[in-house]
């Protein structure tokens, strides 16, 4: 089923380091995504609409949130 998107209009800047970006390109790769921004879009839906982990940390710093490592052993 397609989802109906409105215009996108705001862009947000990410830095991720080498082992994250691949992650992301490999999970792209392997399920056909057109591009490394739809992977990206997708795994943010997926996250959002998830109730299989834990609530976030409030006190743990930016720098303390990483791509590959599960959210529920990040620490």
């Amino acid at each position: 089923m397609t989802r109906t998107v409105g215009k996108r209009t705001e862009k947000i800047q990410l830095m991720l380091n080498d082992d994250e970006i691949k992650a992301i390109d490999d999970w792209r790769f392997e399920f056909r995504l057109p591009s490394r921004a739809a992977a990206i879009r997708e795994l943010i839906s997926r996250g959002l609409h998830s109730s299989e982990f834990d609530e976030p940390n409030e006190g743990k710093p930016s720098g303390g949130f990483a791509v590959i490592t599960p959210p529920d052993e990040a620490k």
